[in-house]
C-alpha cells in the first residue's frame, strides 16, 4: 500500500500495534474533546490565496533559537517509543537528524539520554524536563542533558496530576517488563506517575535557571495570562499545548489558543505550538497566526510503528512536501 498522507500512517499503526499501545498512543482525556478538536479546529481555518507570484523558488528553512532547521517542524516529546519500534527513541533521534529539523527527547523515554544523543550525535536535539518530587533526581537529568549536548530544556507544565485517559484505566496500562523508563532512577507505576510534583510553580523556573545554562522553553500554555508571566520569567520560548488533549478535557485547541499567546508575547520569545499538525497545510496556518515551528507527537509515533526510522523520515518528508507546495499555490 502507497502511504501518501499521514492517515495512512495511523491506520497502519491501528491495525498492526497492540491495542493496549495503540490505545496509549490515541488516548484523550476524558470525552477525547480536546484531542478531537486540536484537529477539527484547523478545518475552520481558510486561506486567502494570491496569484501571480513568483513560486518557482521558495526556502522553507527556518531558525529555533538560532539553530536551523530545514523547515519549520520538529518532533514533539512523547513517551515510550519502543512500544513502536524496537529500537525506540533511538530512530526517532536517527530520522530527526536525517531529516535535519529538531527532536525533543522526553522525560518518559524507552533509551537513555546517553543512547539518544550516541544515536545522532550533532543532531539538534532538546530535553523535556518533568519536575519530580525528588529534586536531586531532576536536577541530575537536567545537568546529563546539558553534558551530552542537548541544546535546550523543554519544561512540561500541565501535568501536575496525570488526565483521566479511560482507555489505559480500562486496560491496565503499564509498560511491558522489558521494557524501562530509562532516565529514571527507580521505576514506578506508569499509570500512576505518582512521582511528579503537584506543587510546582513558576519560582521554579528560577529554580532551574540556576541549575543549567541552556535555554528554558515552557510546554503547555494557552492563556495570554500565562504567556506574559512566561516572558516575565526569563524563558527562551514557549510551546502552545493542551499536551495532545490528554491532560485536561474542554480546553481550547492549540490553534485557537496561539492568536492571543503570539498577541501577548509581542516578538519578546519563540512561540512554538503542537497538537493535531495532520498535514503540510496545517503547518503554514500555525505559522501565518505567529507560530516560529510546530511539532508532532502521534503521527512521529505512527511513522515509527511504520518502518522505525525510514518510517518516521517518510512522515517527515509527506509534511515537508506538503507545506512546501501549500506555500506555493497560497502564494
Amino acid at each position: 500500500m502507497a502511504m501518501v498522507c499521514l492517515s495512512d500512517f495511523e491506520a497502519y499503526a491501528k491495525k498492526y500495534l497492540p491495542k493496549i499501545a495503540w490505545d496509549y498512543f490515541a488516548a484523550g482525556a476524558d470525552d477525547c474533546n480536546t484531542r478531537d478538536e486540536n484537529i477539527l479546529a484547523y478545518k475552520r481555518i481558510r486561506f486567502r490565496p494570491r496569484i501571480l507570484r513568483d513560486v518557482s523558488m521558495m526556502d522553507i528553512r527556518t531558525k529555533i533559537l538560532g539553530t536551523e532547521i530545514s523547515f519549520p517542524l520538529g518532533i514533539a516529546p512523547t513517551g515510550f517509543h519502543q512500544l513502536a519500534w524496537p529500537d525506540g527513541e533511538k530512530s526517532t533521534a536517527r530520522a530527526a537528524k536525517a531529516m535535519n529539523t529538531c527532536y525533543i527527547a522526553s522525560t518518559y523515554s524507552t533509551c537513555t539520554l546517553e543512547e539518544i544523543s550516541a544515536a545522532a550525535p550533532r543532531g539538534l536535539q532538546w530535553f523535556q524536563l518533568y519536575i519530580h518530587r525528588n529534586r536531586a533526581a531532576s536536577q541530575q537529568l537536567v545537568q546529563r542533558a546539558e553534558a551530552l549536548g542537548f541544546q535546550a530544556l523543554v519544561l512540561t507544565t500541565d501535568v501536575p496530576y496525570t488526565g483521566k485517559r479511560r482507555d489505559d484505566i480500562r486496560n491496565g496500562f503499564r509498560l511491558p517488563p522489558h521494557m524501562k523508563l530509562k532516565n529514571l532512577e527507580q521505576d514506578f507505576e506508569v499509570c500512576k506517575m505518582s512521582l511528579l510534583d503537584p506543587s510546582v510553580t513558576w519560582n521554579d523556573i528560577y529554580w532551574l535557571q540556576s541549575l543549567t545554562h541552556l535555554p528554558i522553553i515552557i510546554k503547555g500554555i494557552l492563556t495570554k495570562e500565562d504567556a506574559e508571566l512566561a516572558v516575565r520569567h526569563g524563558v527562551q520560548g514557549i510551546i502552545v499545548s493542551n499536551h495532545g488533549g490528554r491532560q485536561l478535557d474542554d480546553g481550547p485547541a492549540t490553534i485557537d489558543a496561539l492568536v492571543e499567546v503570539v498577541e501577548a508575547v509581542r516578538g519578546r520569545v519563540e512561540v512554538y505550538l503542537d497538537g493535531g499538525i495532520r498535514k503540510g497545510s496545517d503547518v503554514l496556518k500555525a505559522l501565518a497566526l505567529g507560530a516560529k515551528c510546530v511539532f508532532i507527537g502521534r503521527p512521529a509515533l505512527w511513522g515509527l510503528a511504520y518502518k522505525g526510522e525510514e518510517g518516521l523520515q517518510d512522515v517527515l518528508r509527506i509534511l515537508q512536501d506538503e507545506f512546501r507546495l501549500s506555500m506555493a499555490l497560497a502564494g
